[in-house]
This record gives C-alpha cells, sequence and structure tokens, in this order.
C-alpha cells in the first residue's frame, strides 16, 4: 500500500495568496484514484469543514481524514464516516490527566488569548487566537500555568492568511504525528514509507518525525527553517522541499504535494 497524507489548508487547498496551477487538483484526483494510492488528510479543520473543502474545491474524499489537528480519526467508507473509536480509547488512556475544561480554567487570564469558537473545540482539543505580535510573552505564561499538568501539548502556528496566531491545546498523545502514526501501523505501512505534505508551523513534528516529508513551495519560512534544522542535526531526516517542474507546474499547493508524492515514488513513474 502506498500512503499520500496532506495538510488541507494552504497545502493541498490553493487558499493562500500564492498562484494556483489549473488543473492541479483534478490531476490530483486522477492520479491518486488511478493508481489506488491511500490518501489521508490531516488537518485542523473538523468534519463538517473538511467536508466543505471537499465540496467547495473538487477534491475527492479520502480513505481516513484525521481531524480536528490530530484529535480525530474517521475512516470513509461506503460514502459513509466511520469514527475511529480505538483511537479515542488509545488517547484516554495514554493522557488520563488530560481535561479540556481544566486547561481553559488555567488559561482563562491570560492576556492576548480568545477562545476559539465553539465549533472549533472537542473533548480532545482546546484552542484559541492568539495575539502574534506579543506572542513571546503569550506562550511564557501558557508555558508556567500548563506544562505538565495535563498531559497537555500546546501547538502554536500563524494563519498567514488572517495574521492570527493560533494556539491549540490537545493531549500530547493526540497531534498529527501521533494520529498518523497510529494510522501506519493500524494499515502495516512502514513509517518511513508514508509521504506526509504541509505547509505551516503545526506541521512542523510529521514533518520532522521519521515519516517522507514533503514541503510545498509556499511553506512558511519559519517551517522551511525549522525543518532545515532538523535535517543538520540528523542527516537521515527525509524532507523534501517542492521547487516546481513536475508536469510544469508550480510546486505550489496542491502541484507541490503531486512533486513530492513523485520524488518519493508513490506517484508511479509510468503515470508521471
Amino acid at each position: 500500500m502506498k500512503m499520500l497524507a496532506t495538510d488541507l489548508d494552504r497545502t493541498l487547498l490553493p487558499n493562500g495568496r500564492w498562484p494556483a496551477d489549473p488543473g492541479a487538483i483534478e490531476l490530483f484526483n486522477d492520479l491518486t484514484e488511478r493508481q489506488g494510492i491511500f490518501v489521508v488528510y490531516v488537518t485542523g479543520r473538523n468534519l463538517r469543514l473538511a467536508e466543505g473543502a471537499i465540496r467547495e474545491f473538487g477534491i475527492r474524499p479520502p480513505n481516513v481524514l484525521i481531524g480536528d489537528v490530530g484529535t480525530s480519526i474517521r475512516r470513509f467508507e461506503d460514502g459513509q464516516w466511520q469514527i475511529d473509536e480505538a483511537w479515542v480509547e488509545h488517547v484516554k488512556q495514554v493522557c488520563p490527566r488530560w481535561d479540556a475544561a481544566a486547561v481553559r480554567e488555567a488559561v482563562a487570564d491570560v492576556d492576548g488569548l480568545r477562545e476559539q469558537e465553539a465549533e472549533h473545540l472537542s473533548p480532545f482539543k482546546q484552542s484559541y487566537y492568539v495575539d502574534h505580535a506579543n506572542q513571546d510573552a503569550v506562550m511564557a505564561q501558557v508555558t508556567e500555568r500548563t506544562q505538565d499538568r495535563f498531559d497537555e501539548v500546546a501547538i502554536y502556528s500563524f494563519d498567514s492568511q488572517s495574521g492570527d496566531g493560533l494556539l491549540d491545546f490537545l493531549p500530547k498523545a493526540a497531534t498529527k504525528q501521533t494520529a498518523l502514526e497510529f494510522l501506519a501501523e493500524q494499515t502495516g505501512v512502514p513509517k518511513q514509507e508514508v509521504v506526509f505534505c504541509g505547509d505551516s508551523g503545526n506541521d512542523i513534528f510529521p514533518l520532522t518525525a521519521g515519516f517522507s516529508g514533503v514541503l510545498v513551495r509556499n511553506a512558511d519560512e519559519q517551517l522551511v527553517e525549522k525543518v532545515r534544522e532538523a535535517q543538520a542535526q540528523n542527516p537521515d531526516l527525509r524532507a523534501y522541499f517542492a521547487s516546481g517542474g513536475f508536469r510544469g507546474l508550480s510546486g505550489y499547493y496542491t502541484s507541490g504535494v503531486l512533486e513530492g508524492a513523485h520524488h518519493y515514488g508513490v506517484l508511479a513513474d509510468e503515470d508521471a
């Protein structure tokens, strides 16, 4: 089985400020379906927003949706979404101290934090908008109040479109990285053979965790820098930086996903 996992916003989806190649999404749909590639979307979007992206951009449904920044896993079977209950139980067992309400109370009066809308919250995800200009001061307070108390991980990223800082508190066992590792083990695909594509801060963990990483050409500069630093420390780290050229495409968004998949051999040469 060949597994291609990708972030959605500004990775597979052309919803950033960079120009997109016409027909790239149709090519992605065609190649992955004809070659029987096992497709996984790994996103911060919840199910409703992920379904909205599928409709709006015309991307094919995935075999598996890892949503809510890795806190949920759903399989798409016979036109229906099936929640992976084994994942839910796994997270509860590994993170017994996790409590979203307790995290919320702990950071309630931190200046520069604003709780995100209810649809972006879940039992395994407590999320905030952050005053990006004061990121360091905000995160120092957050660390002081939460670190090692709730079996949590705090993941910060920057939305280059809105200018907002984004902060997700998750159980440390339930991130994009750990959810993809869980899925790879379930399906029997060796970790290094899983291709993961990303573009922004919350993709840093799967991009440096031993998967075959792809950074689309429009990836955030901070992310590119962090991945290159990780490569300098670990020469065996597999990371590919899309630059354009595959089938004459630019390397932005979907085109970068295709380019990276071809680089690692997930897309068969005869179709590339």
